[in-house]
């Protein structure tokens, strides 16, 4: 049960992982993060008029170049206005044309004021550098995942991929409240062509922040594992050694000088054994335990031995 607990922890710390991965390259890539309507005036109607239209003001002559003719308008009060849809995103910002009918875009970049553009521009490095270093802790996992070598290496793999999706959700985090911020200072100090009567956050700001939840909470399964397999593997080094202390008299060997050398490189030949002989961190606790039973069965002869007096081998300093 040890080995699938491990193994289906990986999977989901993977599947995390990735999924905050492709919520963050769709959010970058969009530009839905806020979306809203504008209240501007109509254009006055050009040309002949031949149907209703409703985005223009009409007059009751289409030739309104002639001063002898008394123009009237038709539209009062709120007639008089047109809302236009508008939405936002870290690159663009586009809003529906004077027709109704296509988008106008314009890069947000510029939209916003002199002294916030440098925030932006440290949000989008911070955004790229989110979705590295989420990518780069996946790629770890993935080897993590798929490598033979023994629990040392796996470990090694486990601390770094852990480490740089820790790094990434901090990242993705800061980025995300610097175009907030950034996004709000423009909504109150932006160009009147552009400031918005109302506004919300939209879908690409849930999907982003749905990452940074997907890569916090990869991060935090990773983590775990790593604490939980050091933990682990410190306790069965422990039964290990005290499962040496050999239960059996000598039965051939007579005790003179060369037992006690016999007996350490013995130690060492066991630990070292156990080491090398676990392949992967989805080793079974069955199979450490069988280990360390047959531990005593290395050699034909049986010695006894108190490891308490013995220093402590230098395995640990994987930690």
């Amino acid at each position: 049960m040890g080995g699938i607990d491990r193994r289906r922890r990986v999977s989901i710390a993977l599947t995390l992982n990735f999924l905050a991965l492709i919520l963050a390259v769709s959010a970058l890539t969009t530009s839905f993060w806020c979306e809203g309507t504008r209240k501007v005036a109509k254009p006055f109607c050009t040309g002949p008029v031949t149907t209703k239209q409703s985005f223009c003001i009409r007059f009751n002559s289409s030739n309104i170049n002639d001063s002898r003719l008394v123009q009237y308008i038709w539209e009062t009060g709120e007639d008089k206005y047109l809302i236009r849809k508008f939405h936002t995103g870290i690159w663009f910002s586009c809003e529906d044309n004077v027709n109704m009918t296509g988008e106008n875009c314009r890069s947000f970049i510029y939209v916003a004021p002199s002294h916030e553009r440098g925030v932006l521009w440290l949000c989008i490095v911070a955004e790229c550098l989110y979705i590295l270093l989420l990518a780069t802790g996946g790629i770890l996992m993935s080897v993590e995942a798929c490598q033979l070598g023994n629990i040392i290496d796996g470990l090694k793999l486990n601390a770094f991929a852990a480490i740089f999706t820790v790094l990434s959700g901090l990242l993705g985090m800061v980025a995300h409240m610097m175009f907030t911020t950034a996004f709000q200072l423009t909504v109150s100090l932006g160009p009147e062509d552009w400031k918005p009567q109302t506004w919300d956050y939209s879908w690409s700001y849930i999907l982003a922040w749905s990452s940074f939840t997907a890569c916090m909470a990869s991060s935090v399964t990773i983590i775990n594992r790593y604490t939980k397999t050091i933990l682990e593997f410190k306790h069965k080094r422990r039964n290990i050694e005290k499962n040496l202390k050999i239960k059996q008299k000598l039965l051939e060997l007579d005790s003179g000088p060369g037992v006690e050398v016999g007996r350490v490189g013995h130690v060492e030949q066991v630990w070292d054994m156990y080491i090398s002989s676990v392949p992967s961190p989805g080793c079974t606790a069955e199979e450490l335990l069988d280990l360390s039973s047959n531990g005593r069965k290395l050699s034909n002869a049986s010695v006894y031995l108190d490891l308490n007096d013995l220093p402590d081998p230098q395995g640990e300093e994987y930690c």
